[in-house]
């Protein structure tokens, strides 16, 4: 008889241990509901990038002396660089650069072992398209300077929108209402 009595008092311990259990997580399902919303009306409202983002390439024609040290670091050799030697001058003169996004896994080496600096990383990460052959970027559309997210009127940054809420929360909770 002992083994039977000593069976439910298990099993009234494991009901209460289990009643503690789902009482714990519906007070942290609760305390989930104080919070702002982590969800972004992506193209009304945008993310602001970190300063270690990389995103698409700028690049300075002016800046380039074509050594061709961007795609013998590249793991997928992707950077085209179209020069002649001039022979007056000495030097390689740059005709053509060019780089495929498409293709391109965003690593960062060409810009980390560009010798003069010409190439860096914007925070520009909207490069998406209906053909592929559009990621295909040359000199004059990688030197395009990157919009800025942060200058834009009609866009609401992730920041400035969260702000606002909280400031709105602020302001109604220090109303106070007073009879008079």
């Amino acid at each position: 008889m002992f083994p039977m009595v000593t069976g439910f008092m298990s099993y009234g311990q494991q009901t209460i241990r289990a009643a503690r259990y789902i009482g714990q997580s519906f007070i942290i399902t609760l305390s989930h509901t104080n919070r702002l919303p982590i969800t972004i009306h992506y193209p009304y409202e945008k993310s602001i990038t970190s300063e270690r983002f990389r995103g698409r390439i700028h690049f300075e024609f002016d800046k380039c002396i074509a050594c061709e040290v961007c795609v013998r670091v590249c793991p997928i050799d992707l950077p085209l660089v179209d020069w002649r030697f001039e022979k007056d001058i000495k030097r390689k003169q740059l005709l053509n650069y060019s780089i495929d996004f498409g293709v391109c896994i965003f690593c960062g080496n060409c810009v980390e072992y560009c010798p003069t600096n010409c190439l860096s990383m914007t925070e520009e990460y909207e490069l998406s398209t209906y053909d592929r052959h559009e990621l295909n970027y040359n000199q004059i559309a990688l030197s395009r300077l990157p919009i800025s997210i942060m200058g834009d009127y009609t866009i609401q940054t992730i920041r400035n929108s969260t702000q606002s809420k909280i400031d709105e929360e602020k302001s109604w909770n220090s109303r106070t209402i007073t009879d008079y």
